[in-house]
């Protein structure tokens, strides 16, 4: 199964993301994908592309599950959930040992390994960009409407209480979502994904420039 396993893994793989929200869907599956294939053409060491391929799409499967409270950690459980699937496939025992590993470690919480491989390490790099640049602020801010709608909690607004003159909103402000791009980026492991987050980084810091512009603008003193 060279040649077809990333495919295989994609139809594997899709059924999981029915019930996915938008940051953690398909689509952010085969972004994560598609750069993580990108920046192995970049790397001086052999990738074994077809793994890389899987583990993009295996990586997320598990977000709905966690989001419901079913699971704890949806890396781990991903890893044992490929390792099921992959089981019935002619795929051979390192490979999805291989497969297990980058699943475990794609993910940023203290609680998961390090990535040992240059397949974990790219695939730990895809992920943490697409949350960055553009579509990443885009993305970040579904996460936050995301945790924002759980039931009783307020998890973030948009604004920055020091630009109006008081010491704390009701949850973090627009700032949470500087600080989450920038510890993505500082975490990542390879040459071409720290050269490609430091171009997105460039687009965000303009982004929160003019935000910060908007915020500056005061209604006028006189009443209508």
């Amino acid at each position: 199964m060279t040649e077809e396993l990333g495919s295989r893994a994609r139809a594997l793989a899709v059924p999981y993301y029915d019930d996915a929200l938008p940051a953690h869907d398909q689509f952010h599956a085969r972004r994560v994908r598609n750069l993580a294939v990108a920046l192995a053409n970049r790397v001086d060491e052999p990738v074994d592309r077809e793994t890389l391929a899987a583990t993009a799409w295996f990586h997320d499967i598990g977000r709905p599950r966690e989001r419901a409270g079913e699971i704890d950690d949806h890396g781990a459980w991903a890893a044992t959930e490929a390792t099921d699937l992959l089981a019935t496939e002619p795929v051979s025992d390192d490979r999805i040992e291989a497969i297990s590993h980058c699943l475990r470690a794609h993910s940023i919480r203290p609680s998961s390994p390090e990535p040992e491989t240059i397949e974990a390490k790219l695939l730990f790099d895809a992920d943490k960009l697409d949350a960055a640049g553009a579509r990443g602020l885009i993305r970040l801010a579904c996460i936050v409407g995301e945790r924002s709608g759980r039931t009783g909690e307020r998890y973030a607004v948009i604004d920055d209480a020091s630009a109006h003159g008081v010491e704390s909103i009701d949850g973090p402000d627009i700032t949470l979502l500087r600080e989450w791009t920038r510890e993505r980026l500082d975490a990542l492991y390879t040459d071409p994904a720290r050269s490609v987050g430091q171009s997105r980084w460039e687009f965000m810091t303009t982004f929160f420039e003019q935000f910060e512009r908007e915020l500056q603008t005061r209604p006028p003193t006189t009443r209508n």
